[in-house]
């Protein structure tokens, strides 16, 4: 199985779990699924552009990139959601935690931009 289609398969687990009554669990459970659904977007972009003949080595460099391409629309909160992924991976901090839980539902229309995107300009 490609990075694509574990990135279709994990998107539908992340909606799941936010439509889940709000509990500590859940909540750890939310942002553990959007870490790993973060993870396999920005590496199937960088995987599409990659095969576009563009290199970019970081999240935020092949946001930028996919932007560049039309593959999604200039959004600040890409950049909200990276530095969110940050803090996820570095702090474990409750209020950081809930903030970052109710964040992760101002990302969903972004991660199916990129899947959106992908399939468009993959095919």
């Amino acid at each position: 199985m490609d990075r694509i289609d574990s990135y279709k398969k994990a998107l539908p687990k992340l909606k799941e779990i936010l439509n889940e009554p709000e509990t500590e669990i859940n909540r750890d459970a939310a942002i553990k699924r959007f870490e790993f659904t973060y993870e396999l977007a920005w590496k199937s972009l960088r995987d599409f552009l990659r095969n576009e003949g563009v290199i970019c080595l970081s999240p935020k460099n092949c946001f930028r990139e996919a932007f560049k391409y039309g593959i999604i629309e200039d959004n600040p909160l890409w950049f909200r959601m990276i530095e969110d992924r940050n803090l996820t991976v570095h702090t474990y901090d409750e209020e950081i935690a809930k903030r970052i839980y109710k964040n992760i539902k101002d990302y969903i229309p972004l991660f199916e931009e990129i899947l959106s995107g992908v399939q468009k300009f993959g095919t």
